[in-house]
C-alpha cells in the first residue's frame, strides 16, 4: 500500500525594495528568481550570497536563499535562511510552512510542528499549511490529529490528488471504513490509478468483502503490475485459499521478478497449502537463496521439510548457512539442528545425535524462553530412553507456552516411564483438553500465513 505524505514548499518571493535602495539590487533578485523558477539552482544561490551583505535583514533574499538551498537538499543552509526569514516576518504562513518542512526533512518534526500550527493560525483555510500538519502528524502515526487538517486541506483543494490519497489512507487506518470508500471512490473519478484500486481493495477486505477485494487488488495488479502490487493480489487470494489462482499469480511473479524473495516465500506457501510439499520446498529454498540472511522463509521452509524430506541435504544446507550467518540467532541454530534431525534420523543410523544436542543447547542458551527448543531437547532425550532427563525440558516448554498440547503427551510418556502414574494421568488429561480447544492444523496454518502477509505489508509501507 503506497503512501503519498509528501513535503511541500510553497511561494517564490518578491522583493520589496525600498526608494533608497539601488535599482540593480532589485534587478540582482529578480534575476536570482528566474534562475530559481528555471531550476538552476546553483546560480540563483550564487546570486544571492552576493546580495546578502548587501541586504542583511532583507525577508525576500533569505527566503529565496533558503528555497535554493532546499532544493539542492544542502538542508543545513536551507534551515539557517529559512529560520532568519521568519525571524524577520513571523506572521508570514509561508514562511513558517517552509520552515517548518525543511525541519522534517532534517529529522526534527518536534521542532517542525509548533511552525505548522502557527501557519495554520495565520491562515485557517490554507490548503498548505493544512495539508502539512496533517501530513506530520499522519507520519507520526498520530492519526486521529491529522485527520481533521486532512479533511480541511481538501475542502480547500478538492481536486488534490496527494492530499486525497494521505485522507483516504488515514481514513483506513483510523478503521472509517465507509469514509475511506467514499474519499477513494470520489477521487477515481479525477485520477484512476493502480495505488487507488490497491488501497480500496485494503478497504474492502478490512470491510470483510473477500470478492470485492480481490477484485480491486487484480485491477491494481493490472493496471501496474508492480511487484507490491503482485505480492498482494497473491495474499489476498492465499489468505481466502483460492490456492490455484494464488499460485499462478505468484508463480508469474517469480518470473517477473525473479530476485523477490517474498514472491518466492509466497509461492512456496501457497504450493505447501495445496499439498504440492516439493514444490515448496523449492520455492522456499529459492527464497532463502536469494537473501540468506533474511528470516522470513525458514519457518515456512521447516514446515514444509517435515513433509517432504526428499531434499534433505538441501534444506540442510540452507540451515548451515543460516547458523554460520547468524551464530548468535537462536532460531537459526535451532532451524540447523531439527533439520539434521528430520533429514538423517530415517536414512542414517550412525547420526551423530549429540551434535543435535549440542545445537539445542546453544539456542536455549542464546534464548532461554524459547519454548520449542525445550520440547525438542526433550524430545531428544526421550527417543534415547533418558526418559529422566527429558522431564525437566517438558516442564520448561510447558511452563513458557502451556498451551503446546505434544508437551503435555509427551510428559505424560515420562512421567510413565519413571512411574509417576499420577502426574501422568494430570498431564493426559490436560493434553485432551488441550485437544479439544486447539484450532485445526488448516486454521494454524492460516493465522501462520496471515501474520506473515500482514507484517510483510506493513513493513514494506514503512520502507516507502
Amino acid at each position: 500500500m503506497a503512501c503519498v505524505f509528501a513535503a511541500l514548499f510553497v511561494g517564490t518571493p518578491r522583493l520589496s525594495v525600498a526608494r533608497a535602495q539601488q535599482e540593480n539590487l532589485d534587478r540582482d533578485f529578480q534575476s536570482a528568481v528566474a534562475q530559481y523558477e528555471a531550476g538552476h539552482y546553483p546560480e540563483a544561490a550564487a546570486q544571492l550570497e552576493k546580495l546578502i551583505p548587501k541586504l542583511p535583514q532583507s525577508f525576500e533574499v533569505h527566503e529565496l536563499l533558503g528555497l535554493v538551498y532546499a532544493a539542492q537538499s544542502q538542508n543545513d543552509k536551507a534551515h539557517e535562511h529559512l529560520e532568519k526569514a521568519v525571524q524577520l516576518k513571523p506572521a508570514s504562513a509561508s514562511a513558517r510552512t517552509n520552515l517548518g518542512n525543511i525541519l522534517v526533512q532534517l529529522g526534527k518534526p518536534q521542532l517542525a510542528e509548533p511552525q505548522f500550527k502557527k501557519a495554520v493560525a495565520l491562515e485557517p483555510n490554507s490548503y498548505d499549511a493544512n495539508h502539512n500538519l496533517g501530513e506530520l502528524y499522519a507520519r507520526a502515526g498520530k492519526i486521529p490529529q491529522a485527520i481533521p487538517y486532512l479533511e480541511r486541506a481538501q475542502r480547500a483543494k478538492p481536486t488534490a490528488y496527494g492530499n486525497g490519497y494521505d485522507l483516504a489512507l488515514a481514513y483506513l487506518l483510523a478503521n472509517r471504513l465507509p469514509d475511506a470508500r467514499q474519499q477513494i471512490q470520489a477521487l477515481l473519478k479525477l485520477k484512476n490509478t493502480a495505488e487507488l484500486h490497491n488501497l480500496l481493495a485494503e478497504v474492502e477486505e478490512k470491510s470483510g468483502k473477500f470478492v470485492a477485494a480481490a477484485n480491486e487488488f487484480q485491477v491494481a495488479a493490472h493496471m501496474d503490475p508492480s511487484e507490491s502490487n503482485i505480492f498482494d493480489l497473491g495474499s489476498e487470494l492465499l489468505l481466502h485459499r483460492t490456492l490455484e489462482p494464488a499460485i499462478e499469480i505468484f508463480r508469474q511473479g517469480t518470473e517477473r521478478f525473479p530476485n523477490s524473495p517474498r514472491l518466492a516465500i509466497g509461492l512456496g506457501m501457497a504450493y505447501y497449502s495445496l499439498g504440492k510439499y516439493d514444490d515448496a520446498v523449492k520455492s522456499l529454498l529459492r527464497a532463502a537463496d536469494l537473501n540468506p540472511s533474511d528470516p522470513r522463509a525458514y519457518p515456512f521452509l521447516s514446515r514444509a521439510f517435515d513433509s517432504s524430506p526428499s531434499q534433505a541435504e538441501a534444506v540442510i544446507t540452507r540451515f548451515r548457512r543460516y547458523s554460520e550467518l547468524q551464530p548468535n540467532n537462536a532460531l537459526a541454530i535451532y532451524y540447523y539442528a531439527m533439520s539434521l534431525w528430520k533429514g538423517k534420523r530415517a536414512e542414517d543410523p550412525n547420526l551423530d545425535l549429540s551434535q543435535i544436542e549440542t545445537l539445542l543447547k546453544k539456542a536455549i542458551e542464546l534464548s532461554p524462553n524459547l519454548a520449542e527448543a525445550h520440547q525438542q531437547l526433550g524430545n531428544l532425550y526421550s527417543d534415547q530412553r533418558k526418559y529422566a532427563e527429558s522431564i525437566p525440558e517438558y516442564v520448561k516448554a510447558r511452563e513458557l507456552n502451556p498451551d503446546l498440547s505434544d508437551v503435555h503427551y509427551r510428559l505424560a510418556q515420562s512421567y510413565v516411564r519413571t512411574g509417576q502414574k499420577d502426574l501422568a494421568q494430570n498431564e493426559l488429561e490436560i493434553y485432551q483438553k488441550l485437544r479439544a480447544q486447539h484450532l485445526s492444523d488448516l486454521d494454524k496454518q492460516r493465522a501462520e500465513i496471515r501474520q506473515f502477509v500482514y507484517s510483510e505489508k506493513h513493513e514494506n509501507e514503512a520502507r516507502q
